[in-house]
């Protein structure tokens, strides 16, 4: 059974950084991509973050610059760096992975970015 569980939400202030963690099990963690997504209320869900097996990454162009994925196969867990937070980036953040030809997610974290 595929489970993903992430970490790291809180409420932070503008500017802050958190760091979020997406702990996978139940699949070949190495050979798989891993992407963040995020979805905030009364808006779509949009991916934030993605990395490959080889540690290829891609962002959201709302999140370049300040967000960082990053992945390590010893832990089978996924990591979203998120620094210069703005109250833009307050949503629901959930990870994914697709193993068998079958999406799986994770419950989320929340993070909250407010003064």
């Amino acid at each position: 059974q595929v489970q993903l569980v992430e970490s790291g939400g809180g409420l932070v202030q503008p500017g802050g950084s958190l760091r979020l963690s997406c702990a996978a099990s139940g699949l070949d963690f190495k050979v798989n991509t891993m992407r963040w997504y995020r979805q905030a209320p009364g808006k779509q869900r949009e991916l934030v973050a993605m990395i490959t097996p080889l540690e290829y990454t891609e962002y959201s162009v709302a999140v370049r610059e300040r967000f960082l994925i990053s992945r390590d196969n010893t832990k089978n867990t996924a990591y979203l760096q998120m620094n210069s937070l703005k109250p833009e980036d307050t949503a629901m953040y959930v990870c994914e992975a697709r193993w068998n030809g079958i999406d799986h997610w994770g419950k989320g974290t929340q993070v909250t970015v407010s003064s």
